[in-house]
């Protein structure tokens, strides 16, 4: 009854953390009770839930997002309304699922050239290349990137033309363009872009169109995002809103001619007429009743 096991431990010790299965073993962790899902869920894979690189907020946003239908709200705005962890942490949470590539967000221009950001949930990240061993789950940390496709940069869309050739017009249409950046810093135009603009606009100045007008064609509603390329804007919306061309005006015919006043011979009345009269219109008048 005295006698002391020096070989049995003080106390319990917990299962190492290198070592899950010993818990497991000891009839300890996790237990599921899982009931089949027939409506309203959504796949996740386990790359994403037991990714070992990113937060738990990401994981669980990523998931949120998988489940959101095609065209709901995604943005920070959106998100921040619906969570609360704020914009900060949700922007951040968004950072780490594009790193990894579960999320992209691709900028489109709309048919009425307005550009808009839409977000790219991602189920199955780098999906065009190996996939992974379906029991390592994430991919690895660390992936050789694909090589840089050089771009060429698309040439711009043509612009209407004017069927004048004044320099003052052409003029006009290039103090406008020069001078919308100080309207929005954005609308800064290189030399080259501005040349290929310059009759666009003035085919719209040529139309009875001020410049105020097309200066406010040009640049209302533009979007609240960077411009990519602020001339390819501005030439599709000379091209789309293009006016008709001003109603037809006959041309004025010549003024009536005026004749200086002589007396009337007649009743020496002054009137005015041309030289071959010599009489105003009542003594004519009188003398053929």
């Amino acid at each position: 009854m005295g006698t002391e096991n020096t070989s049995a431990p003080p106390r319990a010790q917990s299962a190492p953390a290198d070592n899950p299965t010993r818990t497991r073993r000891h009839g300890g962790g996790i237990v599921h009770e899982n009931t089949r899902h027939t409506t309203r869920f959504v796949v996740i894979g386990n790359h994403l839930v037991q990714h070992k690189e990113l937060s738990l907020l990401a994981i669980g946003l990523s998931c949120h997002l998988q489940s959101l239908p095609a065209g709901a709200g995604a943005d920070i705005k959106s998100l921040a309304a619906r969570f609360p962890e704020g914009p900060t942490r949700i922007a951040a949470a968004l950072r780490e699922l594009e790193a990894h590539g579960y999320l992209r967000r691709e900028r489109h221009r709309t048919e009425t050239g307005r550009i808009v950001t839409r977000t790219v949930s991602c189920n199955q990240p780098h999906a065009d290349r190996r996939r992974e061993p379906a029991d390592t789950g994430c991919p690895p940390a660390k992936r050789t990137p694909p090589p840089q496709r050089r771009t060429v940069q698309k040439a711009l869309p043509a612009v209407p033309q004017p069927s004048s050739t004044a320099p003052a017009l052409f003029q006009t249409a290039l103090d406008l363009l020069a001078d919308m950046r100080r309207r929005d810093a954005r609308l800064l135009l290189s030399a080259t872009d501005t040349a290929h603009l310059v009759p666009g606009v003035a085919a719209w100045l040529e139309r009875d169109v001020t410049p105020g007008a097309v200066r406010h064609a040009l640049t209302a509603g533009l979007p609240d995002e960077p411009l990519h390329r602020p001339a390819a804007l501005l030439a599709h919306r000379l091209v789309a809103q293009l006016p008709p061309p001003p109603p037809f005006r006959a041309p004025a015919g010549p003024p009536p001619p005026r004749y200086e006043v002589r007396n009337c011979d007649g009743c020496d009345r002054g009137f005015r007429a041309p030289e071959t009269e010599d009489r105003c219109r009542d003594c004519r008048a009188a003398s053929h009743p």
